[in-house]
């Protein structure tokens, strides 16, 4: 495309609220959708209990669960599209997290149809964007697939959310930070984003904002979730920030180094056990020191990491210790991520290891380690 162009994907639909579940019968219903193939994990069932079903029977809708379990792998996707195939539907409802939803985007793109998205968890930006990424048994990134168009809807039941395990939201939040670091360098970089074209700057100022909410309301929200496990003004806040500003931005500006690192971070048999949106929170301290911002503005980023119950050093991730070898090996795999190619000044393998070493170190020093 012409680097004139300015691209940016959109769900068809975005709702979010205390009790929006009761709304996706008459949303599948005003989209066209008659049969529904609902793509859900056992947490995810059990934590909408039975408002899924009863809103789509009383709509006229019928609804069939597929049971989900493991990770987004080709066979998984394979699986369930035989089983959506099987009950005719003519439409999907991914219920869960980030595995769930990419399954259920791979579906889509195996049988066409509608996608709406429930995520029960706000842990990734997985909902509102067309990228389906796959793995391997072992949890390695194995490809990048992409759906013809963003989800037909995206429904938000903050009640669910607000019920999941606060580390869900927290990772959220850590996937979410990097939003703004990582749209700036591609900017610099002149980088495509995931639509092949340059970043239109409304997407530039959800990426922002998408930082500037969670510094505001983060850990309010952090606490109101880890207290009564219930939503409120600043949970609201926070989960839009983290499903759509993050999940806009990141498609609509391009990724660098914090989502690079994921790569070869998750590939390490430990470390790789930590949430993506963990991942990336500790990612987006080595960007920073990478991209050699004043010492201060780092400093202050990990602190609010940490107090917003994110991982800043590799013991938190479940390495307290790595030999050179092993921080080598991670990032290797990183530098093969092209997102890592979004980066000033650039970072070979060498610099990507002296800079995880240093995010260490910082993260050590900040915890009083």
């Amino acid at each position: 495309m012409s680097n004139s162009f300015r691209t940016i994907g959109f769900p068809g639909r975005y709702v979010q609220g205390s009790g929006a579940v009761a709304a996706l019968g008459p949303l599948m219903k005003e989209l066209g959708g008659k049969v529904a193939a609902v793509v859900a994990g056992d947490s995810a069932r059990a934590a909408s209990g039975d408002g899924v079903r009863v809103s789509l029977e009383e709509a006229g809708c019928r609804a069939h669960f597929l049971r989900f379990s493991g990770a987004c792998t080709a066979a998984a996707v394979a699986a369930m599209a035989a089983q959506a195939a099987g009950v005719e539907a003519d439409t999907v409802i991914a219920l869960g997290g980030g595995s769930v939803i990419d399954t259920a985007k791979g579906v889509t793109i195996a049988r066409g149809g509608l996608l709406i998205v429930v995520p029960a968890i706000a842990s990734t930006d997985a909902p509102t964007s067309r990228s389906v990424v796959l793995y391997d048994d072992q949890h390695r990134i194995t490809g990048v697939e992409r759906m013809r168009r963003n989800p037909d809807a995206v429904l938000v039941d903050t009640d669910i959310i607000a019920r999941a395990p606060v580390r869900f939201f927290a990772a959220g939040m850590g996937d979410a930070l990097s939003k703004k670091f990582e749209a700036e360098q591609c900017r610099l970089a002149g980088a495509m984003n995931f639509f092949g074209t340059l970043a239109p700057p409304v997407a530039l100022l959800m990426a922002e904002r998408c930082y500037a909410t969670i510094a505001e309301h983060g850990e309010a929200a952090y606490a109101r979730i880890a207290a009564t496990g219930k939503p409120d003004d600043a949970v609201e806040r926070v989960v839009e920030a983290t499903v759509l500003f993050s999940g806009l931005g990141f498609e609509a500006c391009g990724l660098s180094m914090a989502h690079a690192l994921t790569r070869g971070l998750g590939a390490h048999p430990r470390i790789g056990r930590a949430l993506h949106g963990e991942l990336v929170a500790f990612g987006t301290i080595a960007q920073l020191l990478a991209e050699e911002r004043p010492a201060g503005e780092v400093r202050a980023h990990v602190e609010l990491t940490r107090r917003l119950g994110l991982p800043v050093t590799l013991a938190q991730l479940g390495a307290p210790s790595l030999d050179a070898a092993e921080l080598q090996e991670i990032a290797r795999l990183s530098c093969t991520a092209p997102h890592m190619a979004n980066l000033s000044p650039r970072a070979d393998e060498a610099r990507v290891a002296k800079m995880l070493r240093a995010a260490d170190e910082l993260g050590r020093s900040v915890l009083g380690n």
